[in-house]
């Protein structure tokens, strides 16, 4: 008998697939942050300036971004489980070679090509694509989850998550994938969580080769689209490309124990699940603009205030865990929601890759800056304060999104087959 026949009657077969992919995006962020805790010991080790690092860095994240549209393309086209096995193996391969380095670049082509691209199927666009194919009801709560998932990975298993999927998990990952990971509800006769029963079971058109980049096309004539990607290349400038990269060089220099600053940037990770998961919940109930400018308000006064917090001792540092923590990625649900809700739910996977790629655009001008900054100035005050201030633009900026907005003229896929 198969699994999804056993789980039939139990529970939707939705949430298995929201499980396997909760694993996979919390194993594939924590390999690719990995090199945020190893920027001083490359130093040291190699003789690399910061900017250096920052640069391998910073080409991850713009690749990790960049892939998500073609990434969404390929998964309409081929099916999220294949895509996902082969990204894994990538992955894997990428983080073995990565040992042998001796040069600074093939720290650039192995984490920041290799590794960059085979983590951009396990990005906020998979999220997305699961929660808008497998969910009617309570999408926004499961795309908090998957969101958390990610950026927890990504923080709370610095240092030794690397090491631990190298030598146990990826296996298991890509396995865990193949055998229980599906690419749509009805190709296992079921409708998505929450849909009436008397909705009809049709096929879901195929992306063609050209889809992605005629989603750009579309989405490069509507003001929403512009204001999401703007909006969201300031969020990823000020979260994983600054304080994912810069944060524990930057405690480091104030005095801050390596392990204490990593279990800082851990802490942020842990509010992180509870942070985005409320946010999920309430991107279903709230007017998803007004979430927006609240989380980017917030996180702006976060950012002002910490280059005062390194000055005031834990206690500084505690309070900017805190308020910048529960704040870290909140806006993916509500930016997704409101991607789904302007460009059409069978749109997402491409639509919102292209925002999601703006987001990693600013995390690699952010990972880099912030490196080159440092090295010019010596220092990363302005740097903080500087991310804190375009914060309180954004805030401004998403409560616009919908006052003129047009529809696309059709779905992006059969535009892409027209």
């Amino acid at each position: 008998m198969s699994i999804e026949r056993r789980m039939r009657g139990r529970v939707h077969y939705g949430w298995i697939v929201v499980a396997v992919t909760f694993v996979t995006l919390l194993a594939a962020a924590g390999i690719r942050s990995a090199p945020g805790v190893l920027i001083i010991p490359l130093e040291r080790e190699f003789g690399w300036t910061r900017a250096t690092v920052s640069f391998a860095v910073s080409i991850n994240l713009f690749l990790y971004g960049l892939s998500g549209p073609f990434i969404a393309g390929l998964m309409d086209r081929l099916g999220i489980r294949r895509v996902m096995v082969t990204s894994l193996a990538l992955v894997a391969t990428g983080v073995a070679l990565t040992t042998l380095m001796t040069a600074s670049w093939q720290l650039a082509l192995l984490w920041g090509v290799v590794v960059g691209l085979g983590t951009g199927t396990m990005a906020s666009v998979l999220g997305a694509m699961v929660a808008n194919r497998w969910f009617t009801e309570r999408r926004g709560v499961v795309l908090g989850l998957l969101t958390a998932s990610s950026a927890t990975g990504q923080l709370l298993f610095l240092p030794l998550l690397a090491s631990m999927v190298v030598r146990f998990g990826w296996r298991s990952a890509v396995l865990l994938v193949a055998l229980l990971m599906r690419d749509h509800p009805r190709d296992i006769g079921l409708r998505p969580f929450g849909e009436p029963g008397n909705a009809p079971l049709t096929p879901p058109p195929r992306a063609a080769v050209a889809a992605p980049l005629i989603g750009l096309v579309l989405g490069l004539r509507s003001r929403d689209f512009w204001l999401l990607a703007g909006s969201f290349f300031i969020c990823g400038l000020s979260t994983n490309g600054l304080i994912g990269t810069h944060l524990i060089p930057a405690s480091m220099e104030h005095g801050i124990p390596e392990i204490m600053a990593a279990s800082l940037l851990a802490s942020i990770g842990l509010l992180d699940i509870i942070g985005t998961t409320v946010s999920g919940w309430l991107s279903d109930r709230w007017d998803n603009r007004y979430l927006l400018c609240w989380y980017y308000g917030l996180r702006g006064l976060s950012l002002l205030f910490l280059p005062y917090a390194f000055g005031s001792a834990y206690l500084g540092l505690s309070a900017f865990v805190i308020f910048y923590g529960l704040d870290w990625v909140a806006t993916v649900p509500p930016t997704a929601r409101l991607a789904a809700d302007t460009f059409g739910r069978e749109n997402v996977g491409i639509m919102f890759g292209w925002i999601l790629a703006s987001h990693q655009l600013g995390a690699a001008t952010a990972a880099y800056g912030g490196g080159l900054l440092h090295t010019w100035l010596g220092d990363y005050q302005v740097t903080f304060m500087s991310a804190g201030l375009v914060c309180l633009i954004a805030a401004g900026l998403v409560l616009r999104i919908g006052q003129a907005s047009r529809p696309l003229p059709t779905r992006v896929v059969e535009a892409a087959g027209a």
